[in-house]
């Protein structure tokens, strides 16, 4: 059976986009008995400095992940940081990483024209990504397409590093890109992300997320217009994902027919994505008032991810001669 592994990066609070475009996926995948999923705080280090605020979003992103259907019997969920032979493998695979390879990867090239300032953590980040595959023999990562350069990274330094140690030290992973899951849309129609603004939390207070969607603006067409290209509105394109299929059409023929005014769409909109999310608010207050549990869930799991860590190390070690 392959063994399936994502990492989540805390470094904000999680959105709708997040939701349909990386959570619900990875949480119908544990159904297969096989899934790791880790909450990625050494990589929140390049963003982030400040303690307190890494140690929030990490109980956020655990705590938002348990009540959206992760079950901890079916998939191994634990915190980077608890397994540090990830930052031993970093260094032996670096060790054989070529400059050139990292000096090519668009993420860190993007993030500089942005205006991050480059230092060691974002340059290193794919190699450390590397690590947290490789550390658990895993077969299958699921990645988004602008992840896909740091899959194919990870595949290039496992192959040099078995080259160089022994063929079959390391697991060399497959990539899994979902071709037909579209770019979730935010408030704005750019790309739903945390770095424009545009977010629908999936958590977060009523009367504040409500204004949200409300103040999307929409064309200046008059509610008695027909409107034929009704499937390109950003309201209904949101609709779709969080209301019955029948529902979300009428809205859509409605809106292409003529008679139906924007602000009776994004009133329908936010009623639906409240329901929708109702009852993963539900478990998150169970969970919130019981975080002994959700602290138990990390530390179990890390347990788990940690004995086959240390049996990648072992090979590993042996191999390049440190034992």
């Amino acid at each position: 059976m392959p063994r399936v592994l994502t990492g989540i990066t805390p470094s904000g609070t999680l959105h709708i986009g997040n939701y349909f475009g990386a959570m619900r996926p990875a949480i119908e995948l544990q159904a297969g008995g096989d899934a790791f999923y880790f909450i990625a705080d050494y990589h929140s280090m390049t963003a982030i400095t400040d303690p307190a605020e890494r140690r929030g979003y990490t109980q956020g992103i655990a705590l938002d992940w348990l009540a959206c259907g992760l079950d901890p019997a079916k998939a191994v969920f634990w915190r980077q940081s608890d397994v540090p032979e990830v930052c031993e493998l970093t260094w032996l695979l670096g060790s054989l990483t070529p400059m050139g390879l990292l000096e090519r990867a668009h993420s860190y090239k993007d993030k500089i024209a942005k205006g991050m300032s480059p230092n060691f953590g974002l340059f290193a980040y794919p190699v450390l990504m590397a690590a947290d595959i490789l550390l658990y023999d895993t077969h299958v990562v699921p990645v988004g397409k602008d992840q896909k350069q740091h899959l194919e990274m990870t595949r290039d330094i496992a192959i040099k590093f078995n080259q160089t140690y022994g063929e079959n030290t390391l697991v060399v992973p497959e990539e899994r890109i979902s071709e037909t899951l579209a770019v979730i849309p935010g408030l704005d129609g750019q790309k739903m992300s945390k770095s424009y603004g545009n977010t629908i939390e999936i958590f977060g207070d009523e009367k504040a997320l409500r204004k949200k969607i409300m103040g999307i603006v929409m064309d200046s067409r008059t509610p008695q217009e027909p409107k034929p290209d009704a499937e390109k509105n950003l309201a209904i394109q949101l609709l779709k994902l969080v209301a019955p299929v029948g529902v979300a059409a009428d809205f859509e023929n409605r809106l292409r027919a003529g008679g139906l005014g924007y602000g009776d769409l994004k009133k329908a909109l936010f009623e639906h994505y409240w329901e929708f999310f109702a009852p993963y608010r539900a478990r998150r207050a169970e969970l919130v008032a019981d975080p002994s549990y959700v602290e138990k869930v990390l530390h179990d799991g890390a347990g788990r991810a940690r004995i086959v860590a240390d049996q990648v190390m072992a090979r590993a070690r042996q191999a390049c001669g440190l034992r």
